[in-house]
């Protein structure tokens, strides 16, 4: 597999990764919440490393042949962000010292993080339509191999970004519970919006 394709695709997948979206707004979410940072961050990479696994079985091709299959998930992964950012603003988060929120969970923590990026449109973007132009048909490696290759290294750069977003939104506010309140509420407003907006553009296609 050409070195340039694999400098290429991570190039492409850091610039994602670094554009706010749901994924920032979850972990911004979990870092007030304290001890939600670590679960909320396996919750993420593990939908990433879902979809990677997929994409290596032959999902990607099967959602070439037909785009309904991406419309109906991007659909459902909107559905969700919306469901999810509404949550928040019902009860937005303030920091936690000892404990994780009232209520929550790890396991909880790690699903819902498992959901937002397995079902981030974003994410099925990269993985479903752009990650297989990346691989080299002639190469020795296979194509299944080369995307998970290909998804290793974006899923490394999602822990390194998304983990500094977490830890730093939970030092920074941390002991301002009101500044807490006030940004769980944005999170949360955000995914409500990116979930609509991409709710209404369903509709309108």
């Amino acid at each position: 597999m050409p070195i340039a394709s694999v400098l290429g695709f991570s190039g492409l997948s850091l610039l994602l990764v670094l554009t706010p979206g749901a994924d920032w707004a979850y972990m911004i979410r979990a870092g007030v919440r304290g001890r939600a940072v670590l679960p909320s961050l396996a919750g993420l990479l593990g939908g990433h490393l879902a979809l990677t696994a997929l994409v290596a079985a032959g999902v990607a091709a099967v959602v070439a042949r037909r785009p309904e299959v991406l419309a109906v998930l991007t659909t459902v992964g909107a559905g969700y962000l919306v469901l999810l950012g509404a949550a928040t603003l019902r009860r937005p988060a303030g920091p936690v010292v000892a404990a994780p929120e009232a209520g929550g969970s790890a396991v909880g923590d790690l699903v819902r993080g498992a959901g937002v990026s397995g079902l981030n449109p974003k994410a099925l973007l990269l993985f479903l339509a752009l990650m297989p132009q990346f691989t080299d048909p002639s190469a020795a490696w296979s194509p299944g191999g080369q995307i998970v290759l290909l998804g290793l290294v974006h899923v490394a750069g999602c822990a390194v970004v998304y983990a500094g977003v977490g830890f730093g939104a939970r030092v920074v506010l941390g002991a301002r519970p009101a500044a807490a309140r006030v940004v769980s509420r944005v999170a949360g407003a955000a995914m409500v919006t990116l979930g609509a907006g991409l709710l209404v553009a369903q509709v309108a296609a």
